[in-house]
C-alpha cells in the first residue's frame, strides 16, 4: 500500500499512544499554553511515531474565538442562586469582563441536563473560557474541566484535589479566627455548623474550628454537617440543641445557614449574644440586618469574582496564573 492510501492516523490514536486524554492532545497540537511539558513532550513523541497529520479544519476551529465566557455554578440545589454570595461574585466577574468585548453567560448546572449542557461546553469549546464553581468532590465535571481544550478557572477548591487555576479565600484561616474570637469572649462549649463536606469551603472552616479549639484545649466534637442553605442551618442547629443542650456559642460555616440557627435559637428561648453567641461566614449584605447583627468573617466576594475574570482573560491570552489566596477578616457585631 502506497503512503497516499493509508489511513490516515486519529486524533485518538495518538493520544492512545502519548497515554494523555484526547483533550490534552488536541492542547498540544494547537499549541495552547496551559499543558504540562510531561504531556507536550509525550504527545509530540506520538504525532512523530505515527505521523499524524492535523486536519486543518478542524485546526482553525480549535483555535477559534467565540466571543464569550461562562460563569457556572455546579450544584444540586436549583435554589442555590439565590444565595446572595454567587450574585456578589457574578457581579464582580462582570465589572471585569464589562472592559472586553467578551460577553458573560450565566450557567446553573442544577440538574443532569444542565450539567449534560455544561460538560458539552467544555468539550467542544463552546466558549473561550470557563469559571467554575460550588464544585463538589465527585463531581466529573471537575476532572472534565482539568483535561478540556478550553481555559478553566476555579472559584474555590474541590475537597478531593486541588486544580492547576483557581482563587479561593483563607477559608481556615478565616473560620479559626471566628473560633478564637468566640474562645476569646469566655466560650468554652462552642459547636458548628459545617458547609457542604464536599467542598473545598465546608471541610476547610471545620478545619479551621477545630484548629482553634485544639490550641485552646476545648472539646471539637459538637458538630452538626450543614449544607450551606438557611434551611439547612435551622435543622442542624434543632440538632445541636438536642444532642448538646449545654451548648453557648456556634460558629456557623456560611451567613445564610447562621441566620437559620438563630431563628431556632430565638424559637427555642435561648438569647444571643446572652445564651448563645453566633459567628458566621462571608459577610453578606444580610448579615448586618438580623436581629441581632451577626458576627461573621469577611471574605472579599466580589473581589473573588474579579480575580477569577482577571485569571481567565490571562489564560486566554496563553499566560500562565498562579493560583491566588484571598485573605479573611472577623467583622464583630452584635450577635457575639
Amino acid at each position: 500500500m502506497t503512503d497516499q492510501l493509508k489511513r490516515q492516523v486519529t486524533l485518538d490514536e495518538v493520544a492512545e499512544r502519548a497515554g494523555v486524554s484526547r483533550s490534552a492532545a488536541s492542547r498540544v497540537i494547537n499549541n495552547a499554553p496551559h499543558v504540562s511539558k510531561a504531556k507536550r513532550d509525550a504527545v509530540q513523541r506520538a504525532v512523530n511515531d505515527l505521523g499524524y497529520v492535523p486536519n486543518a479544519t478542524a485546526r482553525a476551529l480549535a483555535t477559534q474565538q467565540v466571543g464569550a465566557v461562562v460563569l457556572a455554578i455546579s450544584s444540586d440545589n436549583p435554589q442555590v442562586f439565590t444565595d446572595p454570595f454567587f450574585a456578589d461574585v457574578a457581579v464582580g466577574v462582570n465589572s471585569v469582563l464589562e472592559e472586553t468585548e467578551l460577553e458573560l453567560i450565566l450557567q446553573l448546572a442544577t440538574s443532569t441536563r444542565g450539567q449534560t449542557r455544561l460538560e458539552q461546553v467544555l468539550r467542544t469549546r463552546q466558549a473561550d473560557g470557563v469559571m467554575l464553581m460550588s464544585m463538589h468532590g465527585d463531581d466529573p465535571l471537575a476532572q472534565i474541566a482539568e483535561d478540556s481544550d478550553v481555559p478553566v478557572v476555579f472559584g474555590g477548591t474541590p475537597a478531593n484535589f486541588e486544580p492547576r487555576y483557581y482563587v479561593d479565600a483563607d477559608n481556615r484561616g478565616g473560620a479559626r479566627l471566628a473560633t478564637e474570637h468566640l474562645v476569646a469572649t469566655g466560650r468554652t462549649r462552642i459547636a458548628t455548623i459545617t458547609g457542604r463536606m464536599d467542598e473545598g469551603a465546608g471541610t476547610a472552616r471545620y478545619r479551621g474550628y477545630q484548629d482553634a479549639l485544639a490550641v485552646a484545649g476545648l472539646d471539637a466534637s459538637r458538630v452538626v454537617y450543614g449544607d450551606f442553605s438557611e434551611e439547612g442551618g435551622g435543622r442542624a442547629m434543632e440538632q445541636l440543641l438536642a444532642e448538646h443542650p449545654d451548648l453557648d456559642a456556634v460558629f456557623v460555616g456560611s451567613d445564610q445557614m447562621a441566620i437559620g440557627a438563630m431563628r431556632v435559637l430565638k424559637d427555642a428561648g435561648r438569647t444571643i449574644p446572652g445564651d448563645v453567641a453566633v459567628v458566621g461566614f462571608n459577610d453578606v449584605v444580610l448579615a448586618r440586618h438580623t436581629e441581632p447583627p451577626l458576627s461573621t468573617v469577611s471574605q472579599p466576594i466580589q473581589s473573588l469574582g474579579r480575580e477569577m475574570a482577571r485569571m481567565l482573560l490571562a489564560l486566554i491570552a496563553g499566560e500562565s496564573p498562579t493560583p491566588l489566596i484571598l485573605p479573611t477578616r472577623l467583622v464583630r457585631r452584635a450577635s457575639s
